[in-house]
């Protein structure tokens, strides 16, 4: 059914053409959209109305009319006025309300393929006749966008998105749940990480101009099959709950740039525990205290580089040097051999993983 919205877009469109007011209830006389300036109650007569064998009527100086969906009754349409002239219009406002009805059914049932096809619910051969059925291409390339905000997805909502982000009439703009926006993206260059950064930040900056906050995008690799878009989609769902942990000082992750975290995020958490034990023993990476937790972020972030880690830490070179061999006594870990350094960064990657998997089991 067409959402109230448009219905309301579509009569304020004809009365600014024909200066003519009209009304859409549904048959049970409700009111779904209006141009009425003072709104009546109609529902005793759209009811009679409804129950005769008569396709318009005039009733109490409006034209009543029938709209029908493959000879279903779906709405009744009201205009003022009882005359010929209205008669005319309210003839083509149901034509235009018709073909509305039925670009929204075309567009109920590319939802629906699509969201199947995301959920991998539809065989490979299916797959195939339903995307030639409804005129997809089969080989575009496109890539999955998943769009994490704070509020819920209703259907006016969703509807609201696709308007606001899907401005090429080959994209595809969905939802399976109520916390994500799905955009199913068919792109026209040559897929490079270059391009679906900008088309993620083009998302991110419409949404924050909207209004919009804590904004969330990852994406997934581009395919060129359509049977492949729900690999894409897997792979886009895995960079948001991976992003979550590893990245959360970015608003866009792209799975190709999930590097460890990635392989992490698999990993079962008892077997993240024995690692952790393995490694420091009875100590975990939370109980070093904050200046030892700078100086090692701090080197790592400089490519293991003593001598740049000490002039962004504002210290003398040596200062650092017994930080890093202080830690060494305590762990058994020398940052500064490459091999441990990496045993390190697993580690504090793997503890921030555990703590993560904690936090949603409360």
């Amino acid at each position: 059914m067409i959402s109230n919205q448009i219905l309301q877009s579509t009569l304020d469109g004809l009365k600014s053409i024909t200066r003519i007011d009209f009304c859409i209830v549904d048959t049970d006389g409700k009111a779904l959209a209006s141009t009425f300036t003072e709104q009546g109650n109609y529902e005793d007569e759209v009811l009679s109305f409804v129950e005769s064998p008569a396709d318009s009527q005039v009733v109490q100086g409006y034209q009543f009319f029938k709209i029908y969906d493959e000879h279903q009754l779906e709405y009744v349409l009201l205009v003022s006025g009882g005359g010929e002239d209205a008669y005319m219009i309210g003839k083509l406002a149901i034509f235009q309300i018709q073909g509305l009805m039925t670009a929204y059914k075309e567009r109920f049932d590319k939802d629906d393929f699509i969201k199947n096809l995301l959920l991998d619910n539809l065989l490979l051969v299916d797959i195939y006749n339903r995307a030639k059925k409804l005129h997809i291409d089969t080989e575009a390339k496109r890539v999955i966008f998943i769009i994490e905000t704070k509020h819920a997805k209703d259907s006016n909502v969703l509807d609201d998105y696709r308007e606001l982000l899907g401005d090429e009439t080959k994209d595809f703009v969905t939802a399976v749940d109520e916390k994500n926006i799905i955009v199913v993206k068919e792109l026209e260059g040559d897929g490079s990480h270059e391009e679906l950064e900008k088309t993620a930040q083009n998302f991110y900056n419409l949404l924050k101009e909207d209004g919009e906050e804590d904004i969330l995008i990852a994406y997934g690799t581009v395919v060129e099959d359509i049977k492949e878009v729900s690999q894409s989609y897997k792979e886009a769902k895995l960079a948001l709950d991976v992003g979550k942990i590893f990245f959360e000082d970015k608003n866009i992750i792209a799975y190709s740039a999930l590097g460890i975290g990635r392989l992490i995020y698999q990993l079962p958490v008892p077997l993240c525990k024995m690692f952790i034990k393995e490694i420091f023993g009875g100590k975990s990476p939370d109980d070093f205290d904050e200046e030892t937790l700078t100086t090692i972020n701090k080197f790592f972030e400089n490519n293991l580089n003593v001598s740049e880690t000490s002039r962004q830490l504002y210290i003398h070179r040596n200062t650092l040097v017994y930080r890093l061999d202080k830690l060494q006594k305590s762990t058994g870990l020398d940052l500064r051999v490459f091999e441990d350094a990496i045993t390190f960064k697993i580690a504090l990657m793997v503890v921030k993983y555990m703590k993560y998997m904690e936090s949603l089991e409360y």
